[in-house]
């Protein structure tokens, strides 16, 4: 498990606390649309941190191929229809380029600073002339509307229960998903990012905002800031 990182529930937990059949259950949102309305149809995407699958599936029923990039071999162990590759986002180098790489999950606010620079490293050297990074952000109150919940209409309840900051601009959030025949509990470190910090993470990794695609700017599609992918801020490994 890593520091800071802790995972309580049925089933296998994986380094950064997440509960495998948790993930194996949550129902899909919206994001397969949103991905869909930003990108070519049938476009090459490659998934990063793609858990057990939930927006891998949603994808390639729309008709994109999917790569899957998870570090816990039992999360890709639920992937159905697509290839998987096991290694931690942050150290992936597959030596091929895709149309759209996929940063969802709020990785981009890993509170490890050096983790979110291989992380968005690794968006860009993966990533095709011409083609486009999508990453989802926290909301702007999520490490402030706190204690909330919200109750899934599949029946079951999501919990923020706090976020206390723990040095360094990083905070340590503890979540909670209650159904009704088992709780999981998830806690895990996380950096608050205003929207100009992100677009500064952004610019250091070669990379600039295209378009906002939500109203509440969670959702956001990537350029390079220059043609040849950004190799011109910190070169290919």
């Amino acid at each position: 498990m890593r520091e800071g990182y802790e995972g309580t529930g049925p089933g296998a937990i994986t380094p950064d606390g997440c509960a495998v059949e948790l993930y194996a259950r949550l129902p899909v949102g919206d994001e397969p649309d949103v991905i869909a309305a930003a990108v070519p149809a049938g476009a090459r995407v490659l998934e990063l941190g793609s858990g057990a699958g939930r927006m891998t599936h949603a994808l390639l029923e729309r008709g994109f191929e999917v790569t899957a990039v998870d570090e816990s071999a039992e999360m890709l162990e639920r992937v159905r229809g697509a290839r998987t590759v096991c290694s931690p986002v942050e150290e992936l180098d597959l030596g091929e380029a895709f149309d759209v790489v996929l940063l969802a999950s709020f990785l981009v606010h890993v509170g490890d600073v050096e983790v979110r620079r291989g992380m968005l490293r690794s968006c860009v050297r993966h990533l095709a002339e011409g083609g486009c990074v999508l990453i989802q952000r926290e909301g702007e109150d999520y490490h402030t509307d706190v204690p909330r919940e919200r109750v899934d209409p599949a029946g079951f309840t999501v919990r923020i229960v706090s976020s206390e900051p723990v040095g360094d601009g990083v905070d340590s959030v503890r979540a909670e998903y209650v159904f009704p025949d088992a709780t999981w509990t998830q806690t895990f470190r996380a950096r608050p990012l205003t929207r100009r910090q992100f677009e500064e993470a952004l610019a250091e990794a070669g990379l600039r905002v295209d378009r906002y695609l939500t109203a509440d700017r969670m959702w956001v599609r990537a350029v390079p800031v220059t043609g040849d992918r950004g190799r011109s801020s910190f070169g290919r490994r």
